[in-house]
């Protein structure tokens, strides 16, 4: 049965965890026809936040930084190609050229010609931002971006998800586990332990691993790997030296999936970066593992790099 299908909720229910009702939801339509869901909460006229959730994942992974951000933020939110509410596409729709295309229709269908925003990605959230990086639409709307818990190249060979010494066996092997055709079934006990594993540090609580399990699990298989085969050839090194925006970066101390390594690499690559911050005993999905932190740096960008007249003048300017 399809996880789409499926009588398992696709997110927590209750909680901090749990969705907030979005102010208004729409769809994005991308270069080649995707259709993307998006949502905004918030006040419309309050500066902008866009977040791009990573793989296997949806807008419900944002679920705690939306809360707090909606405040006193117009936070928009998207489901990536395939995932949440966006419909899954032929195996051919996905590349990073896709997810820079989804990004930028985002952009173009939620803000006014000139308004800019914070950008936040987390995993393949932030590699959507190093793939848009170069795209004029991404400079017009962009402030200042967040790259959290996430990497531009080697993620197979420097993951740690299996405990194997370096070299082309644990490559060959961590490819296979990640791209895995295999359903994932419901969320078990020994579910939510295989994934908190691999994905999450040791000291996570009960509920923060049941809504990763919850959001994970919900992905399509064919989707989850879909995706799984781009990330594993993935290389954007060269979209990371076009990402000129103020931009700041956070990773967790105990991630496998993309070690700290990577978010090290990425502040020393980056042409502007404004800030390097790492999480004692977190893993890769430190948005919920971590929120509070999570949201600061987005609220510390946002701060810092938009202003709630400039956002209230560019939208007067729209026609």
């Amino acid at each position: 049965m399809s996880s789409r299908t499926s009588r398992r909720p696709a997110h927590a229910t209750t909680g901090r965890y749990a969705p907030p009702a979005a102010r208004r939801e729409r769809f994005a339509v991308s270069a080649d026809g995707a259709r993307l869901h998006v949502e905004e909460h918030g006040p419309e006229q309050a500066p902008a936040v866009v977040l791009a959730h990573g793989w296997t994942c949806s807008t419900a992974f944002w679920a705690a930084q939306i809360r707090e951000l909606a405040q006193d933020h117009r936070v928009i939110a998207y489901d990536q190609r395939g995932h949440g509410r966006s419909p899954v596409v032929p195996a051919s729709g996905y590349s990073t050229t896709a997810l820079a295309d989804d990004l930028v229709a985002v952009l173009r269908t939620t803000l006014a010609p000139g308004e800019r925003a914070v950008v936040a990605g987390h995993s393949m959230g932030g590699m959507t931002i190093m793939a848009a990086a170069g795209r004029p639409e991404f400079a017009e709307h962009t402030a200042a971006a967040l790259l959290c818990s996430t990497g531009s190249s080697r993620l197979t060979a420097e993951s740690l998800v299996l405990p194997l010494r370096p070299g082309p066996v644990r490559t060959r092997l961590t490819r296979a586990v990640l791209g895995s055709r295999a359903p994932l079934g419901p969320v078990t006990p020994v579910a939510r332990q295989v994934l908190k594993y691999a994905t999450m540090g040791p000291g996570s609580a009960p509920d923060r691993v049941d809504a990763c399990a919850r959001i994970v699990h919900a992905c399509p298989t064919d989707v989850r790997y879909g995706w799984s085969r781009v990330l594993a050839e993935l290389d954007l090194d060269a979209g990371l030296a076009a990402l000129t925006a103020p931009t700041a970066v956070i990773g967790g101390t105990s991630d496998r999936l993309t070690p700290i390594g990577h978010a090290r690499g990425l502040a020393a690559a980056l042409p502007h970066c404004v800030g390097l911050t790492e999480l004692t005993g977190m893993g890769h999905m430190t948005p919920i593992e971590a929120p509070e932190a999570v949201t600061a740096a987005v609220r510390e960008l946002a701060g810092r790099y938009l202003t709630p007249s400039t956002s209230q003048e560019q939208k007067e300017k729209t026609p």
